[in-house]
C-alpha cells in the first residue's frame, strides 16, 4: 500500500505586476497557455504526480480563479481555497492563514510554477531529514534565472534572493515541504514573505534540502511564460502521443 501523499499549498496571491498588460484584468495562474489556463496544466500535472488535494492561497482576483477551478472535480483532485482577506499577506502570511486546511505537514508551490519533479521521493526525503522545513534546489548554474543557493555535501549552506554570491549555483526550485509548526514564528494576518521563513529556519538548522535534476518552468516572466508553452507544445505533440 504507498503512504498517502501530503496536499499541496498553492500560492497564487500575487499582483503579477511583471505581466502586465496580460495580468490587468486577470491573475496570472488565469494566463492561458496551449488553450488553458495555466493553473489548470498546474493541477494536471499534481494530479498525475499522485497529488489529491491542493488548497490554492489566492488574493488578487482571487474569485475569477476560484469560479474556473470550482471544487477541482474535472481534475480529479480534490481543491479548496483560502484568502488572503482585505490586504495581500505575502507568500508566508498565506500559508499562515491556510493552515486549517493543510494539517501537519505540506508541500508548497509557487503559483506561477510548473514542477514536472518526483513529489513523492521528495516527500520521503522530507519524513527522513526530520526537519521542520524542507527546500528543493536545483543546480541552474545562472542559466534560467539568478541563482541563490548555495548548496554543499547536500545541504544549504546559504541563501538569499537579494545578495547572491559567486558560491551560488544552484536556485529555490519553487517546492518546499513543511510542518505545520516551522509557521509559527510568522505572524498572524500581516505580510510576510517565504524566503525570510527560508532563512531564519536555515539560521536554526531546521531547513533540509533536496537536488532536483529535472529542470523548472515557470510563467513569472513573458521570457518564461514562452519557455513553458514550447515544453508543453513539445509534450502534448502527435508524435509524443502513444500508438
Amino acid at each position: 500500500m504507498r503512504k498517502e501523499i501530503f496536499p499541496v499549498a498553492i500560492l497564487a496571491g500575487g499582483l503579477a505586476q511583471r505581466l502586465r498588460p496580460l495580468t490587468e484584468t486577470i491573475p496570472k495562474a488565469l494566463i492561458e497557455i496551449q488553450g488553458e489556463p495555466f493553473v489548470a496544466h498546474q493541477l494536471r500535472l499534481l494530479k498525475e504526480r499522485g497529488i489529491q488535494r491542493v488548497i490554492l492561497c489566492v488574493g488578487y482576483r482571487g474569485e475569477m480563479i476560484q469560479e474556473f477551478i470550482g471544487s477541482g472535480a474535472r481534475y480529479g483532485i480534490q481543491v479548496e481555497f483560502s484568502f488572503d482577506g482585505p490586504c495581500l499577506l505575502g507568500t508566508a502570511g498565506a500559508l499562515k492563514k491556510a493552515l486549517p486546511l493543510l494539517g501537519e505537514s505540506f508541500f508548497v508551490l509557487y503559483g506561477d510554477s510548473y514542477l514536472p519533479c518526483d513529489y513523492r521521493k521528495i516527500q520521503s526525503a522530507f519524513e527522513h531529514k526530520g526537519r521542520l522545513a524542507l527546500m528543493t534546489v536545483f543546480r541552474n548554474k545562472g542559466q534560467w534565472d539568478r541563482s541563490n543557493v548555495e548548496f554543499v555535501g547536500g545541504g544549504i549552506r546559504r541563501y538569499d534572493k537579494e545578495r547572491q554570491t559567486a558560491r551560488m549555483r544552484h536556485i529555490d526550485y519553487g517546492l518546499g515541504v513543511f510542518q505545520k509548526k516551522a509557521l509559527e514564528i510568522a505572524p498572524g494576518d500581516q505580510p510576510w514573505d517565504l524566503a525570510r521563513l527560508y532563512q531564519d529556519l536555515l539560521g536554526k538548522r531546521e531547513l533540509a534540502a533536496y537536488e532536483v535534476k529535472e529542470r523548472f518552468y515557470e510563467i513569472g516572466s513573458f521570457s518564461g511564460l514562452e519557455e513553458l508553452r514550447l515544453y508543453l507544445a513539445e509534450q502534448f505533440s502527435p508524435s509524443k502521443e502513444p500508438s
